[in-house]
């Protein structure tokens, strides 16, 4: 019987390919740069003025400065097993370690008087940093998503609870190995039991210290009722001395927050479960990157907006533009602009309806607009008057606010960041005809979760969902 103190190997062995992976994409960067430079193409393409350096100079400055860089690494927390990774969040950030890593780097050979380091070399280092960085990630990743799959290191998980959090995340264990876990059981009431998948319930909640011991438990999620105190004061209490995971859903406390923090004031941790998403710098940046951002766009896409124009004039006829009152910041009412995709008076005789699979009113052309979201270029236009901001919560129409409000919870606080042209519902694949309130619980974690980091992940992720999605009709 394994030693439950003790880390799985797998724990180990990952964050150190991980680093090892690292390092030697630091130092083969630094080596190709410099063979590239003074012995390949760019020698005759872009003179060297200033003499040939010694190659030990730049492999010697790359075993000094690979530790530094996996230490800035280090301290974003990437090297660690069972990490549930989007590709495009670990790319921004890989860059943006390497770009300030580059810095740090002139900086000291600035100092360094011996010779003057290339300048074409750091640039060429930059990208293969960043590019051979990136493949040693998947590469490790891949292995040990291999290892989950074969069954290897899975974490042995516990579940306490049969809520509807509960039978999600049963479902999302059992079907998907790799994130490395395996699902044990659960622990819940008589009468309560997961449906969602084949597994067992292996006793009441009081039981859990004898399930740890007797299933060899690592990893334990309460998924129990808003005001359960008493219950999960009896859980704590029997975990009292045991070394294993435990993780709570959020809203056991009452008020189903996004984000937790603890927050000193006054010489007292308070928990901060709302606060305001943006400072007047952050908002600052954020219209800069809207106007800028969407002036690009718009300029780029000005050449082909005559022949969408024309092809939807030659099926339907006018109004070409399709203009529709949504709700946007504060509750505040505001036009937004759309390609027309639907038959005129689509909603004469229905009243306000969401689209729908299939939707019989949406013509050929608002077919083919809809399936590359190019119907949205004009909001592009709301987001340089101000009404709209490219990233945000999707805007909706006052008829299903004044409905939703009613039995979504939250829903209002959605109102706390201007609206956007795509979010982070909608990258995770809630768009269309899908339950709002799933989506408001991914727009209120993007509000209380905002940075442009996210919003550039959102944009990227969006990019890619535009290109190969197929939930938009």
């Amino acid at each position: 019987m394994r030693d439950m103190s003790k880390p799985r190997r797998n724990d180990l062995l990952i964050p150190l390919l991980m680093v090892i992976a690292d390092f030697i994409a630091i130092v083969g960067a630094f080596y190709v740069s410099y063979m590239i430079r003074f012995v390949g193409p760019l020698k005759n393409m872009i003179p060297v003025t200033k003499g040939y350096p010694p190659l030990e100079a730049y492999v010697f400055g790359a075993l000094i400065v690979a530790p530094l860089w996996i230490a800035l690494f280090n301290g974003k927390h990437v090297y660690g097993a069972r990490r549930e990774i989007d590709f495009s969040s670990e790319f921004l950030q890989i860059i943006r370690v390497v770009s300030f890593g580059m810095l740090l780097v002139m900086s000291i050979a600035f100092l360094y008087r011996e010779f003057s380091y290339s300048r074409v070399v750091f640039g060429v280092q930059w990208i293969l940093s960043i590019v051979s960085i990136f493949a040693g990630r998947i590469a490790v990743l891949s292995y040990e998503k291999s290892l989950y799959r074969r069954g290897k290191e899975l974490r042995n998980v516990l579940i306490v609870g049969a809520n509807t959090t509960a039978q999600k995340l049963a479902l999302k264990i059992t079907q998907d190995v790799s994130l490395g876990y395996r699902l044990a059981g659960y622990l819940s009431d008589e009468e309560e039991r997961i449906a969602s998948v084949q597994t067992n319930r292996l006793g009441d909640m009081g039981e859990v210290h004898e399930v740890v011991i007797k299933e060899r438990i690592e990893s334990i999620i309460v998924c129990i009722g808003a005001g359960e105190y008493e219950t999960l004061a009896v859980i704590f209490d029997r975990l009292l001395g045991k070394n294993v995971q435990l993780l709570l859903e959020p809203e056991i406390i009452g008020i189903s927050p996004t984000l937790l923090r603890l927050r000193e004031m006054f010489g007292v941790p308070f928990l901060s479960v709302k606060d305001v998403p943006m400072t007047t710098w952050h908002r600052i940046a954020k219209r800069l990157f809207d106007i800028v951002f969407s002036g690009i766009v718009l300029l780029g896409f000005a050449p082909f907006a005559l022949f969408i124009a024309m092809f939807i004039w030659m099926e339907s006829r006018r109004p070409i533009i399709y203009k529709q009152v949504r709700i946007g910041l504060d509750g505040k009412k505001f036009v937004l602009y759309k390609y027309r995709t639907m038959k005129f008076d689509a909603e004469k005789e229905s009243g306000p309806t969401w689209t729908k699979k299939n939707d019989v009113r949406v013509t050929r052309m608002g077919r083919f607009l809809r399936r590359f979201s190019l119907d949205e270029i004009p909001q592009f236009l709301n987001v340089l008057m101000g009404d709209m901001s490219v990233v945000g919560p999707r805007p909706e129409r006052p008829e299903f606010v004044s409905q939703f409000i009613n039995y979504v919870p939250k829903y209002l606080e959605r109102h706390r960041l201007k609206t956007g042209l795509t979010g982070w519902a909608q990258v995770n694949g809630l768009r269309g005809d899908v339950p709002i309130v799933e989506r408001t619980k991914y727009d209120l974690y993007y509000i209380e979760n905002w940075s442009l980091k996210l919003d550039l992940r959102i944009i990227f992720k969006t990019l890619r969902a535009v290109l190969f999605g197929k939930d938009a009709y």
